[in-house]
């Protein structure tokens, strides 16, 4: 025969308060500061472990220069393509439009050629 699951046994609010924290067992928070203080102690007396804290703020500026100079070319990068892109739709709208142009005076320097040799032809014909 089964037997029904017996509930969790309630603990009283003033038992859960007066438990201690995880970080009170282990003492993180004082450790830590402890530690910041025996480092800064140490810094102070000893010169080569305040140089060798300056090292990853000296690597950061070189990281951050050398970033802005590679976004800096990367975008003058394509900055060139784009321009060398519109440059030559450019150039050929201008072409075309050169082109369409030629053709356009081609058209009527031939219509008022026609248009003279129709209306001097008969002259001459008459004179020969």
């Amino acid at each position: 025969a089964s037997h029904p699951p017996i509930p969790p046994t309630p603990i009283p609010s003033e038992v859960l308060q007066n438990l201690p924290t995880f970080d009170s067992v282990f003492r993180f928070n004082e450790r830590l500061k402890s530690l910041k203080a025996t480092f800064f102690a140490y810094k102070q007396t000893n010169p080569f472990a305040k140089v060798v804290s300056n090292i990853p703020g000296i690597v950061h500026q070189y990281m951050n220069q050398k970033m802005h100079e590679a976004v800096r070319v990367a975008v003058q990068i394509q900055n060139d393509r784009l321009h060398d892109s519109y440059q030559r739709e450019n150039d050929e709208f201008l072409k075309t439009i050169d082109d369409n142009i030629k053709r356009i005076i081609k058209e009527q320097v031939k219509s008022q050629v026609k248009d003279q040799v129709s209306r001097i032809l008969p002259r001459i014909e008459q004179s020969v």
